[in-house]
């Protein structure tokens, strides 16, 4: 494809498809008019010729001997009938003499086909002659009567076709000409219908460049139903790059935060470097310390943040997977992790993310439980969600948090016990997790088992 060439806007295409549509639509009307049009005339001809005939027939008499009476055929209903070559034309034929109009004078009318008495038929357009040099399309009504005794009577009655043309050419000038105006007001119309239901379209193509010009942070507006998820998608992907890029900072600086001290320890070695034995293992104890640091930035910078359209994972098989390994580990202790887990919970983002908030608040649990720990875990529904949410739950039967340490303990770097083992930086990065998830915690009591309880809500994705 030519990478000049652009593709048409959507507003061109549905006026294009609309238009295109809408010709189609008047065409097939106006074709369907002029055609009934045309059929009701030739009907009305045919109704007006059989008039035309009774009226005739009324006049009709014959004499003693059979012979036809045409001195009373004067009362003719259409003054054309005396006209010569008027167009229309009237002639009766029978054993006792025949009759015909004033308007068929020096040509003779061509004979019918033979009818049975008492019956009519209407045809046309047939070629009619009216000179030696000159003929017209007409349309022909033949009837066949006998009054009382008196021979067969047969009537014919010719009528131009030239005035239903000069009906059908005003009635298409007329037709075409109102149809064609509508279909230029219809456009118009169109085109104005178009613009008021592609507005949020522009609306959102506009705040789009505001966007990319930086003019604004998100997709504010309220938009219609349609394009919601897409806003909805757009603000999320902006939120995700913003918190990646927030975390990739906050890692870089505690990265250099981290290193501040061992390279100030070896500063600090090599201008007092008296013991060359000495300076090398301080040496190799600080070179392992930061490469300690820096796997560990590296592994937390690469386990944060989440992909949009994660396929959603299981639960289940991961927090068992989880509790079986603490189990080994706490089992001099007696530790058991009690279950209440639906089987249809389901996390939507990645497995890494899931790993480390199940094993981090889960190895807590069992770090200062007595002798239980309960995980819970629910989906949360909502009406209007493409996927729903996810409670997560874990108790201990321990000495539980004093309200007073809760906001200490979430604090990076801080840890429940300085007794126990530990970098007190677990919470620091389950809290960047459940954030990047738009994710709420809460730390309380637990009602059944009497420790701490750590409560995870994760909303649905709309």
């Amino acid at each position: 494809m030519n990478p000049a060439r652009r593709a048409l806007s959507l507003h061109a295409r549905q006026l294009i498809a609309a238009s295109l549509g809408l010709v189609a639509f008047l065409g097939l009307t106006g074709i369907a008019l002029d055609k009934a049009f045309q059929s009701s005339l030739v009907n009305n001809m045919e109704a007006r010729m059989e008039r035309y005939a009774l009226a005739i027939w009324d006049e009709v008499n014959f004499d003693r001997n059979g012979r036809l009476q045409t001195a009373n055929i004067d009362n003719l209903p259409d003054a054309r009938f005396n006209n010569f070559r008027s167009g229309l034309y009237a002639q009766l034929d029978s054993a006792g003499g025949g009759w015909q109009s004033e308007s068929v004078k020096l040509f003779s009318l061509p004979k019918p086909p033979e009818l049975r008495i008492g019956t009519s038929e209407f045809t046309g357009p047939i070629i009619l002659p009216i000179g030696e040099d000159a003929s017209i399309k007409a349309y022909r009504y033949t009837a066949v009567k006998q009054l009382d005794d008196s021979p067969a009577i047969t009537l014919r009655i010719y009528e131009s076709e030239e005035e239903i043309f000069k009906q059908i050419a005003e009635y298409r000038k007329s037709l075409w000409g109102y149809l064609g105006i509508a279909g230029i007001l219809l456009v118009l119309v169109q085109i104005a219908i178009l613009r008021w239901s592609l507005q949020p379209l522009r609306m959102l193509e506009t705040d789009m460049k505001a966007l990319q010009d930086g003019r604004q942070q998100r997709l504010d507006r309220i938009y219609p139903n349609e394009l919601r998820p897409i806003s909805g998608s757009i603000n999320a992907l902006i939120n995700s790059e913003r918190s990646n890029l927030e975390l990739s900072r906050n890692t870089l600086a505690d990265l250099a935060h981290s290193l501040k001290t061992p390279l100030a320890v070896l500063q600090s070695e090599i201008e007092n470097a008296d013991d060359p034995a000495s300076f090398k293992g301080e040496v190799y104890t600080q070179v392992h310390r930061m490469n300690d640091i820096v796997s560990y930035q590296l592994a937390r910078a690469s386990r944060s943040g989440h992909a949009l359209y994660s396929a959603p994972v299981d639960v289940l098989p991961h927090a068992e997977n989880i509790v079986q390994s603490l189990e080994k580990i706490y089992q001099m202790r007696g530790v058991l992790c009690e279950f209440d887990v639906d089987d249809k919970a389901q996390f939507s983002g990645e497995p890494g993310d899931l790993q480390e908030l199940l094993g981090n608040f889960l190895e807590n649990a069992f770090k200062w439980a007595e002798h239980r720990v309960l995980l819970t875990v629910k989906p949360i529904y909502e009406p209007a969600a493409r996927r729903p949410g996810l409670y997560l739950c874990i108790e201990d039967d321990g000495k539980g948090i004093a309200p007073e340490d809760i906001p200490k303990i979430l604090q990076r770097g801080v840890r429940g016990d300085e007794r126990v083992h530990g970098h007190g930086i677990g919470m620091a990065i389950v809290q960047d997790i459940i954030r990047s998830y738009n994710g709420e915690l809460s730390v309380d009591r637990s009602q059944e088992l009497g420790g701490a309880r750590f409560s995870i809500r994760l909303p649905c994705l709309s």
